[in-house]
């Protein structure tokens, strides 16, 4: 791996960490705004201490090294919540602004698992 591809490696990694313990804490304490968010794009409650326990769980195993399958799992978990959450904003109609924290969050998902080093890979997936 070169210098280059590390660096964005734990650049990207560093932020989708931050980004993914911030929302989730918020998720799990069911701050008011996430509360009416949530009941906006047409979910119950209950769903932000689902999300938001897997989100903490996944920064965990993304950081924590070795165990390269359950990084797999966890970067799909990404992938799939924030592409989720962009689908719904869309479907509810909201502004534009909305799209913003699910779309960084999700490309830093992307960027960070592409550039991930191979000891953080899966055997069959290394090069």
């Amino acid at each position: 791996m070169t210098k280059r591809n590390k660096i964005i490696y734990w650049i990207a990694t560093a932020w989708l960490a931050l980004g993914m313990l911030s929302t989730g804490i918020v998720q799990v304490i069911r701050m008011k705004e996430e509360v009416d968010m949530m009941t906006h794009l047409g979910y119950p409650a209950y769903f932000l201490t689902i999300l938001g326990v897997w989100k903490l769980l996944g920064v965990i195993a993304v950081l924590v090294p070795r165990f390269p399958l359950i990084k797999e799992w966890a970067y799909a978990g990404f992938f799939f919540a924030m592409s989720g959450a962009i689908f719904s904003h869309f479907a509810s109609g909201d502004r534009a602004m909305d799209f913003f924290g699910p779309s960084l969050l999700l490309v830093l998902t992307v960027v960070s698992w592409y550039f991930r080093p191979a000891n953080r890979q899966l055997a069959s997936v290394k090069s």
